[in-house]
């Protein structure tokens, strides 16, 4: 099977001796759906580092059942027995109220078995990752050289900032008020800027749905919060609040944090930030972005409301490439 064409500079077509070279159909597809351009990419990368993570869980697996002189099916027996757990009641119960909708009108006990195993098997996918992580622990020969997708993401002095910008790892994200998936996110964010300090600095993007019709005037508000020096108060306050969002919503919140009313009334109904809010929508759809949370670390893209631990991997992967 011949490899997939991958430099840049690779010709990949000729028309009456005029080369095409890769990097021009990119950009093609760039400006023709840059959206699924990126999805795509991402795929690509998050299959091939999926695939290299599990080779080098299977040699580092290998090498330790050497050391004990055990062969891996032993070795791996060896630990599922230590790390056993049985499945409790407890768990059948949530499962199966989690999915009630996919039973198509099956009860527990019909779904009780395959319900055990499902979560067996879950299991036990769990604790090979767990011998995995601790394996990779205690060795530093271990290294990631596959490159992720990386983008360009254009900042500007408007650009609200949480954190330093000295810091070795910058976090763009492009973020909806009215969103519940973001909302989410933001546990995550308040642990990584616990965990990382000024190693970390945060950039919030305005990214308003179209289907969100509160959403505009919400990050509107933030801004006019910025002018009194609380935009953050006011971020955190909308995130709150989701259901609360209507303007006089909005001077009821302002109000909560202890802005001067007067002052916010007027920057609110003017309107006056409802451009900044409108730049923020352009560059992201001009990026591909099509959905809330959208995050770039360094200009690697997380997208959706993604749990602490993949911050973190992304996070110490980037830590680690500096000098």
């Amino acid at each position: 099977m011949p490899a997939p064409a991958s430099r840049p500079d690779q010709v990949v077509g000729e028309v009456a001796g005029r080369q095409i070279t890769l990097q021009e159909v990119d950009a093609k597809w760039e400006e023709f759906d840059a959206a699924e351009r990126a999805r795509v990419t991402q795929l690509m990368y998050q299959n091939r580092r999926n695939m290299l993570d599990q080779v080098v869980g299977e040699i580092l697996i290998e090498n330790a059942a050497k050391a004990a002189n055990l062969t891996v099916e032993v070795y791996l027996a060896q630990d599922a027995t230590r790390r056993a757990t049985p499945i409790s009641e407890q768990e059948v119960v949530q499962f199966f109220e989690a999915n009630r909708e996919r039973a198509q009108g099956r009860t527990l006990e019909q779904l009780r078995g395959q319900i055990t195993d499902f979560l067996a098997s879950q299991r036990k996918l769990q604790s090979r990752a767990q011998l995995v992580d601790e394996l990779k622990a205690k060795t530093t020969d271990v290294k990631v050289m596959l490159d992720p997708p990386r983008y360009t993401v254009a900042t500007t002095a408007s650009d609200p900032v949480r954190g330093v910008a000295s810091a070795a790892v910058t976090i763009v994200e492009f973020s909806d008020y009215q969103c519940p998936f973001c909302a989410r996110v933001n546990p995550a964010l308040e642990q990584v800027r616990k965990t990382y300090g000024d190693k970390v600095t945060i950039i919030f993007k305005d990214f308003p749905l179209p289907n969100h019709a509160q959403a505009p005037k919400a990050a509107e508000a933030a801004h006019c919060a910025g002018e009194q020096g609380k935009y953050w108060e006011m971020h955190d306050q909308l995130f709150a609040n989701q259901r609360a969002l209507n303007v006089p919503e909005l001077k009821q919140h302002a109000a909560a944090i202890g802005l001067d009313a007067a002052a916010f009334t007027q920057c609110l109904d003017s309107g006056k930030h409802g451009a900044l809010v409108a730049a923020g929508l352009a560059q992201g759809e001009q990026m591909g972005v099509n959905s809330t949370p959208t995050l770039y670390i360094n200009g690697r893209p997380l997208i959706g409301a993604q749990p602490f631990e993949a911050f973190k991997q992304v996070i110490d992967e980037e830590l680690a490439r500096k000098p």
